[in-house]
């Protein structure tokens, strides 16, 4: 099977510039300014930007266990429609992925039903490090710790497991920071100023920024003392960025952070309209917090863009706040949210596709994707610039079928999604024939 773009603007390591992209079979097979062959199909792509498939490095996809919420064929449909063309998915399911045999079972499901290309992280919990280390670092994305409240088994709070697995890890260790004590002083002193009906706008008191700063720096602390590789997800205060550098080189690094689209978009002013929709851990906080995210993802301190893609129903979100999970859809959402930034001049093309596309595969180590060259799998994204359309149940692909940004008119849209040279998505018209393929990587 082969694929002719034309005409396009490839956005792609650091420069934007014209050329036409040949795809063959699953590989991009040449890039060139001008190129005239026959092929099975020809995409016209003027006025539009191509930009190599986004790498989402943590979504909750729900499945197994969890899939009235969601499942890993609904939600990574979603994740193509929004260019997110390989995703990472978090251990946190039912049961969670705590043993190599359940790792595997979610692999397997991926293997019929995901559009998308996968991994699965590693649960780690107080008590099961004999199967952590078991972990192939080829072909699994990472280990992944709760070091805050999870649900079930998966908060690690014994500061002897932490040590073994910081000191021993076979690869990468993500994790989510939030101090566990500090979240249970805070929510006692709200009951007894508020009782049970707790307005949303606590939520980041409760979940503060001294929780979080706590927690991301006693990880950071592990990670200098063995010289772990770590990488902190979700970062949501201005006071943690202290804990990054921005002087070296991401293939250098061995600490990183990412911010999510949430933490960039809303602030804690959004409570009144949005209530427990935006409920997320760690909370939506100040805007001098936004305001520094977006600063510290310019300045390199902040390395990746995520979107902690975690979809409850509506009719749990719309409870009170201590009913109501936190969570929400977004990877259908995150690409246009972003070029959304670029229209109103806050940030690049060239720095959406770097900390959404190159600096996840540079990460994560991962095998031929996240760039457009050739020889590397064709996993690709055409966007127009200039097309207009809002949010509505109508055209939500989450299987929860809401988002934060309904009623929000977009100004951007993504028009085509290749997947390892499949063309799955073109025009709101998925071709399923084709599943994704499971992610590998170079370590």
């Amino acid at each position: 099977m082969r694929t002719l773009i034309k005409n396009a603007s490839i956005v792609n390591e650091g420069k934007i510039y014209a050329s036409d992209v040949l795809i063959e079979d699953e590989r991009i097979k040449k890039i060139s300014e001008n190129i005239e062959i026959d092929t099975d199909k020809e995409i016209d792509a003027s006025g539009k930007y191509l930009l190599p498939g986004l790498i989402d490095d943590q979504v909750h996809f729900r499945e197994p266990g969890l899939t009235y919420k969601a499942n890993i064929y609904s939600e990574s449909k979603a994740a193509v429609a929004g260019g997110i063309t390989s995703f990472m998915e978090m251990p946190n399911t039912n049961p969670q992925s705590l043993t190599q045999a359940l790792l595997e079972e979610k692999f397997q499901i991926a293997e019929k039903t995901s559009l998308a290309n996968f991994t699965f992280f590693m649960g780690v919990s107080n008590n099961n490090l004999d199967e952590v280390f078991k972990t192939n670092p080829k072909t699994v994305g990472a280990l992944k710790i709760f070091m805050g409240s999870s649900t079930g088994d998966m908060l690690v709070d014994d500061k002897k497991v932490l040590e073994e697995i910081f000191e021993k890890s076979p690869m990468l260790i993500a994790v989510h920071c939030e101090d566990e004590d500090t979240i249970k002083h805070n929510t006692q002193l709200a009951i007894e100023k508020y009782g049970e009906d707790i307005p949303i706008s606590e939520h980041p008191n409760i979940r503060s920024a001294e929780a979080c700063y706590k927690s991301s720096s006693i990880a950071v602390e592990l990670a200098k003392k063995y010289n772990t590789r770590l990488h902190v997800f979700h970062l949501s205060t201005e006071k943690e960025l202290e804990l990054f550098d921005n002087t070296i080189p991401l293939s250098e690094k061995r600490i990183t952070a990412e911010v999510c689209i949430h933490h960039l978009w809303f602030n804690e002013d959004n409570y009144k309209e949005k209530g427990t929709h935006i409920k997320w851990n760690p909370a939506v906080k100040k805007e001098s917090d936004r305001s520094a995210l977006f600063k510290a993802l310019l300045n390199d301190k902040l390395d990746v863009v995520a979107t902690d893609h975690a979809p409850h129903t509506i009719e749990e979100k719309s409870n009170t706040y201590f009913k109501a999970p936190s969570g929400g859809p977004l990877v259908q959402h995150a690409l246009v949210a972003m070029l959304e930034f670029y229209k109103k001049g806050k940030i690049s093309l060239e720095k959406i596709v770097e900390k959404m596309c190159h600096n996840p595969a540079i990460l994560f180590q991962v095998v031929e994707r996240g760039y457009i060259k050739e020889g590397y799998y064709a996993d690709l994204v055409l966007v127009d610039l200039d097309q207009a359309w809002q949010v509505n149940k109508d055209n939500i692909l989450y299987k929860c079928n809401w988002s934060p940004f309904e009623g929000y008119t977009f100004s951007t849209k993504v028009s085509h999604t290749f997947v390892n040279g499949n063309l799955a998505y073109e025009n709101g018209v998925f071709n399923e024939s084709v599943k994704g393929k499971r992610l590998e990587f170079d370590r």
